[in-house]
């Protein structure tokens, strides 16, 4: 197990540990027992943050998520893979408080379900379940497949619980994620192609397999009367360095079968350096390309220095730096990581996030996070 150290301005202090320092707080945990199986189940008394979610962990390995191995199949890209499930959590709190609601990996949508049926094509006598369009794609036409494409490469679902006073949990909530190719690639007449998806034909489609969803979802006893959140989610390209965004969600009352309004979600996930951050958001690109000039005033050699800006509503949120450096020894490490802590501490506003990740080339070797509102970053070096 690799070591913390933590890392002062002006001195180093080295503290041995396994895991990073969260609150000290003494963890308390209670057993449940979950009304229907009689599994227990372990409840943490604490989160880690007010912004997190309490993890349900149940004795029965059988109720991690019924779908997990999906995600990482069905998405190209692995910034996705991350974005993906994480954003569905945080869209998610805007409905299902992380102080009452506890969470756990969905239990009622099973991998077989989306990978054989769901997420397949449709077939008439066949596969009647699948979402996707109706087409013989061994057959198939380059002019069919255009007009036969698959939208929609993945679906996830997270469960929302509550404790009763006599120690159950109770299910009071699913959110359902849809996620929605931005490019369609395929194979046909012997060619490879890929057909571009417009933002407004996946909302589009995205909301028609809400719908769709729903139904079956109405159909089982045990969800006929729980709220169900939508949340469509456009994917970028496999080789993109940066994750897609959410586009829409909707909250679906558990005493209704069908859906109303959809609210947009104005997010987005922008590459430093770009011509869209240079073009868009000008200053911050700014910012970015004097710390990336200071960085190469310590390493003149370097190269790749890359960051991703996350903007909610066109503020930016956090961004994410990530340094490759090949070092010759750890006193290098600690000593490049000081100089990009005072960079970070001397160039970056502090009302949004900073995350700077130092690697050499198999490893990660220091975090350096200054957080918003936070008058001092906070370091680790990997010994």
């Amino acid at each position: 197990m690799r070591k913390w150290h933590a890392l002062l301005v002006g001195s180093l202090l080295l503290v041995s540990a396994c895991t990073p320092v969260f609150d000290n707080k003494d963890e308390v945990i209670q057993e449940t027992k979950d009304k229907d199986s009689n599994q227990a189940s372990i409840v943490p008394n604490h989160s880690i943050s007010e912004e997190t979610y309490r993890m349900i962990l149940s004795e029965d390995r059988s109720k991690v998520s019924k779908a997990r191995s999906v995600t990482v199949n069905q998405m190209g890209n692995r910034m996705d893979i991350s974005e993906f499930e994480q954003g569905l959590r945080r869209h998610s709190k805007e409905y299902y408080d992380p102080e009452e609601y506890f969470f756990q990996p969905g239990q009622f949508i099973s991998g077989d379900t989306l990978l054989e049926e769901w997420l397949s094509r449709y077939a008439e006598g066949g596969n009647e379940d699948g979402l996707n369009p109706e087409l013989d794609e061994d057959e198939a036409t380059v002019e069919q497949f255009r007009k036969n494409p698959k939208y929609i490469s993945n679906i996830v679902e997270q469960d929302y619980l509550v404790k009763k006073d006599d120690d159950v949990v109770e299910l009071k909530g699913l959110t359902i994620g849809i996620s929605l190719r931005t490019v369609y690639n395929f194979t046909a007449e012997g060619r490879s192609y890929k057909e571009d998806h417009s933002t407004e034909e996946l909302l589009e489609k995205g909301k028609e397999y809400a719908g769709t969803i729903l139904k079956r979802l109405r159909e089982r006893d045990e969800l006929k009367n729980v709220p169900i959140v939508f949340a469509l989610y456009e994917e970028e390209e496999a080789s993109s360095k940066i994750p897609g965004q959410f586009m829409s969600k909707t909250m679906v009352k558990g005493s209704s079968s069908s859906i109303g309004d959809w609210k947009d979600i104005n997010e987005k996930h922008v590459l430093f350096p770009s011509k869209e951050a240079e073009n868009d958001y000008f200053e911050d690109s700014q910012i970015f390309s004097d710390f990336r000039e200071d960085v190469s005033d310590y390493f003149p050699n370097f190269v790749g220095m890359i960051a991703n800006g996350f903007y909610v509503d066109n503020e930016l949120q956090q961004v994410s730096i990530d340094i490759p450096i090949q070092f010759r020894s750890q006193s290098e490490v600690v000593g490049f990581t000081q100089y990009v802590y005072g960079l970070v501490v001397e160039m970056f506003p502090d009302h949004y996030d900073v995350e700077v990740k130092i690697n050499s080339m198999d490893q990660q070797e220091s975090l350096i996070v200054q957080q918003a509102g936070k008058e001092e970053p906070f370091v680790h070096i990997y010994e």
